[in-house]
C-alpha cells in the first residue's frame, strides 16, 4: 500500500515547514474551523462518557475496570472507568503486533499514522472537555494544546520519522574496480530495525501534548506503544489511543499495535513495565525523582522530560508596562503548571534600565507584584487565565511557599470562578530573597509560585540563572535587555548551560509556548531532560540501521 496523495502532501508540507522552521500548522487552534456545531457536540459526548465504563478500545483480555479521574472545576469524580490489564498481557500483546508492524514499509506505516491525526482532528472538542476536567486547564487552553497542537507536535514526529527511514536507499548494486578487467559487485541492502516495544509514561497535566511526540515517533519507526497515562489524567490520551486502534483496524493491522494501560494509585503498573526486558524504548514526563530513575534502567533507550528551574533576567527595556504585563500573564498561566512557567526573577539591586532612565528596584518589584495580582483578580482574566489546580498537593506546595524563608510579597489566594464555584483555584504568590538564599529558589516550585532575587548586578543575575540550569536544569530563559552586546553576553552564557532564551517577549507572546515545526521543545542539554523533541535524534535513536551484503 503506497500513501494516499492527501495524505503524502501533508507529510511533505510538515517536512517542508521542519526545514524553514517558519510558521505552520496543519491543524488550527482556533475553534471555528472545525465547524459550529464540533463544540456542542463535543460537550456532549463528554457528559455521556460520564459514569460509564470506556469501551472504545479494541484491545482485549482486560481483568477488571478502575477509574479515579476528578474535576479540577467542580472537584467530583468524573466516575469512568477503564480496562485494566496485567503488564505481562499487555507486553505479548505487543510482541505479537510487533512482528507485523515492523515489516510494513514506512509508508504503509505513515499511512495509518496520519490517517489516525485526522480522526483526532473529529474529536478536538470532546478531547477539550477531557483535558479541562482532569488537568484543570481552561477550556480554551486545553482545545489548543491537546488538540490542535498536540496533533502538530504528533505530526512534526510523524514526517520526521518519515524522512529519517527513507534517507538511505535499502536497496543498491555496489561495484569496485580490482584490477584490470575485474570488477567486484556487491547486492547491499539496508533495512531500519525498530528497536522493540515503546512505553509512553503519561502525566497529570499535558496528558496529550507531552505524550504524543513519542508515541508517534517510535510508531513511524515501526516500534509498538504501550501508553501508561496518569491515574488522575486518562481520557484525554485513551481518546487518541482508540482513534489509532480504529485506524489500524480500518486498514487490517494489529489493533495492539498501540495499547492503553490504564492502572489506579493503588496498584501502579509503571516500573513493572519500564523494567520488563522487552520494553526498549521508554518516553517520560514528570518529576525529576522519577526521571532519574526511569534514566538509571539498564539497556533501554530513554527520553525524559523532567522538572526545570527556569529564569527571567531583567536587565533594561523599553516599556515596563508591557514587560510586566507579559511575565505575569506568563507566570500565571495554568496557575504554573507548566513546564516552561517563570520561576526565578532575577533583578539587580542597582535598578532597571527603563530607556534612558533607572527605575529603582523597590519599583520593579512593585510593578511585578500589581501585574500579578491585578490579572489573578482581573474579573475577565483572572479565573480564565488561571485555569485551576490539578491536584490537592500543589495546593499544599503553594501554601507552604511561604515557610521556605523569604519575604512573602504576595500569598495565594481563591479566585472565584463564575462558571464554577467549586473549582480548585489559587493566585500566584511571589516572594523575595536574596542572591545568596540558593537553598529556597534552586529547586523547582511547581504550581503558582515565583521568586524574586535580588542579585548585585546583571552580570550576577547571569551567573546564577546559568549556574541553575547547568546543575538544576532549565526549559526556558526569559531576557529583557536592550544592549546587544550584553544580550549576545547573555545568550551565550545560557547557550553553555543548554538553555534557551526568549529575548524581550511582549504583547501575545510568551515564554511558556514552544510551537511545534519551530521551537525545539526541551534542549536535552541539562538536568531538564535528556532529549528534545523533536530532533533528528529523537527519531533516530529509536531504530538502528543494519545492512546485508551479498556477492553478485
Amino acid at each position: 500500500m503506497s500513501l494516499s496523495a492527501n495524505n503524502k502532501t501533508i507529510l511533505e508540507n510538515a517536512v517542508k515547514a521542519i526545514h524553514t522552521r517558519t510558521f505552520y500548522a496543519q491543524y488550527p487552534e482556533h475553534p471555528k474551523p472545525y465547524g459550529e456545531e464540533a463544540p456542542v457536540k463535543g460537550k456532549e459526548a463528554f457528559e455521556k462518557m460520564q459514569n460509564h465504563q470506556f469501551e472504545e478500545l479494541k484491545q482485549l483480555d482486560h481483568i477488571g475496570w478502575g477509574g479515579e479521574e476528578v474535576s479540577p472545576y467542580t472537584q467530583q469524580p468524573l466516575g469512568i472507568q477503564y480496562p485494566l490489564y496485567k503488564p505481562e498481557d499487555l507486553i505479548h500483546h505487543a510482541q505479537q503486533a510487533m512482528s507485523l508492524w515492523r515489516v510494513l514499509s514506512v509508508d504503509e506505516r505513515a499511512e495509518v499514522l496520519v490517517d489516525s491525526l485526522e480522526r483526532i482532528k473529529n474529536r478536538f472538542f470532546e478531547i477539550a472537555y477531557a483535558t479541562q476536567h482532569t488537568t484543570g486547564q481552561s477550556f480554551m487552553m486545553s482545545f489548543q494544546a491537546s488538540g490542535p497542537h498536540a496533533n502538530d507536535r504528533a505530526l512534526e514526529a510523524l514526517a520526521l520519522g518519515w524522512q529519517e527511514l527513507t534517507r538511505f536507499p535499502q536497496n543498491v548494486m555496489w561495484e569496485k574496480p580490482m584490477g584490470k578487467d575485474l570488477i567486484v559487485k556487491l547486492e547491499k541492502t539496508y533495512h531500519p530495525i525498530p528497536r522493540g516495544i515503546s512505553l509512553a509514561i503519561g502525566c497529570s497535566t499535558f496528558p496529550t501534548w507531552n505524550s504524543v511526540p513519542g508515541i508517534y515517533a517510535s510508531l513511524i519507526t515501526g516500534n509498538p506503544v504501550i501508553v501508561k497515562p496518569h491515574p488522575k489524567a486518562v481520557l484525554p490520551i485513551a481518546i487518541v489511543v482508540a482513534e489509532i486502534q480504529n485506524a489500524l483496524s480500518e486498514k487490517g493491522y494489529h489493533v495492539n499495535t498501540i495499547q492503553l494501560a490504564a492502572d489506579t494509585s493503588a496498584d501502579l503498573i509503571t516500573k513493572k513495565l519500564a523494567e520488563h526486558p522487552a520494553v526498549k524504548i521508554i518516553d517520560y514526563t514528570g518529576s525529576s525523582q522519577f526521571g532519574n530513575y526511569v534514566e538509571s534502567l539498564p539497556n533501554k533507550t530513554v527520553f525524559t522530560e523532567k522538572a526545570g528551574v527556569n529564569s527571567v533576567i531583567l536587565d533594561s527595556v523599553a516599556d515596563m508596562k508591557a514587560v510586566m504585563q507579559n511575565l505575569s500573564f506568563a507566570v500565571s498561566l495554568y496557575s504554573g503548571q507548566m513546564c516552561t512557567a517563570p520561576q526565578n526573577f532575577f533583578i539587580p539591586e542597582t535598578g532597571v534600565k527603563v530607556g534612558d532612565t533607572i527605575m529603582s528596584y523597590d519599583d520593579v518589584v512593585t510593578a511585578l507584584k500589581d501585574s500579578v495580582s491585578g490579572l489573578a483578580t482581573h474579573p475577565k482574566m483572572g479565573a480564565g487565565t488561571l485555569g485551576a489546580i490539578q491536584n490537592e498537593n500543589t495546593v499544599t506546595r503553594t501554601h507552604d511557599a511561604k515557610n521556605l524563608g523569604g519575604k512573602m510579597l504576595l500569598e495565594s489566594a481563591v479566585v472565584a470562578n463564575a462558571e464554577f464555584a467549586n473549582a480548585r483555584t489559587l493566585s500566584p504568590s511571589l516572594m523575595e530573597v536574596n542572591a545568596s538564599d540558593k537553598k529556597i529558589y534552586e529547586n523547582e516550585l511547581f504550581g503558582p509560585v515565583a521568586v524574586v532575587i535580588k542579585t548585585k548586578s546583571t552580570e550576577e543575575s547571569i551567573q546564577l540563572a546559568k549556574e541553575m540550569a547547568e546543575q538544576h536544569g532549565a526549559i526556558t530563559c526569559a531576557v529583557y535587555c536592550t544592549d546587544e552586546e550584553k544580550t549576545n553576553q547573555i545568550m551565550r552564557e545560557m547557550e553553555s548551560a543548554f538553555a534557551p532564551v526568549s529575548l524581550n517577549l511582549v504583547g501575545p507572546i510568551w515564554v511558556n509556548q514552544h510551537a511545534a515545526f519551530s521551537d525545539f521543545h526541551v534542549t536535552g542539554g541539562n538536568p531538564a531532560g535528556n532529549a528534545s523533541f523533536t530532533d533528528p535524534s529523537y527519531i533516530t535513536r529509536r531504530f538502528v540501521w543494519v545492512g546485508h551484503r551479498k556477492l553478485v
